[in-house]
């Protein structure tokens, strides 16, 4: 089974835990900043954000894109 996705990123990592990430690595105001969506601007919360995102595909790939520029450049300055 975990042959099927060896080079995707995101294999393995749920969305909570990828948006409790974000979160704690740059904080609700600057999420709100980079992607206009209400979860991240009004009365933010885990619960809220992921209730949105699993029901929007588009605002989902813009966070998950989001999450996959930060590890590619936390993994550049780990070099």
């Amino acid at each position: 089974m975990s042959d099927e996705q060896p080079k995707n990123p995101l294999h393995g990592i749920t969305l909570e835990a990828l948006v409790t990430e974000l979160v704690e690595r740059r904080g609700w105001d600057d999420l709100a900043a980079r992607i206009d969506i209400r979860c991240f601007k009004v009365d933010p919360s885990i619960a809220s954000t992921l209730k949105f995102l699993r029901r929007t595909p588009w605002a989902r790939t813009k966070v998950e894109r989001l999450y996959l520029a930060d590890l590619r450049r936390r993994e550049r300055g780990a070099r």
